[in-house]
């Protein structure tokens, strides 16, 4: 019974990881497909004023870091950061209860 749990937890979790990989693919597909489309407008309407690259560089920023989010390469937002910090504001809160 509690392999079976074990189990189940483990399915749903990488569920989750692969629902998250496939989510930042989708925008990077989108990505790329909405600043080709934009390039190609900007050339066609206005080839003298080029305004494509700010879409392109802000939304850039955004894939990037979804990415780096998605791939576990920022430490300040994994889950053993998240964890440590609950923990700590646990032990905090216990200690000043306990003072008082």
């Amino acid at each position: 019974m509690e392999n079976n749990y074990q189990d189940e937890e483990r399915y749903f979790r990488a569920r989750k990881r692969v629902e998250e990989i496939k989510g930042f693919y989708g925008n990077l597909i989108a990505y790329i497909v909405v600043n080709t489309g934009l390039l190609a407008v900007n050339l066609l309407t206005s080839p003298k004023h080029l305004w494509f690259y700010w879409p392109l560089f802000w939304w850039g920023i955004g894939v990037v870091f979804h990415g780096l989010k998605v791939f576990n390469y920022m430490p300040f937002f994994s889950k053993d950061w998240e964890e440590k910090k609950i923990k700590a504001f646990m032990n905090k809160e216990e200690q000043s209860s306990n003072n008082l």
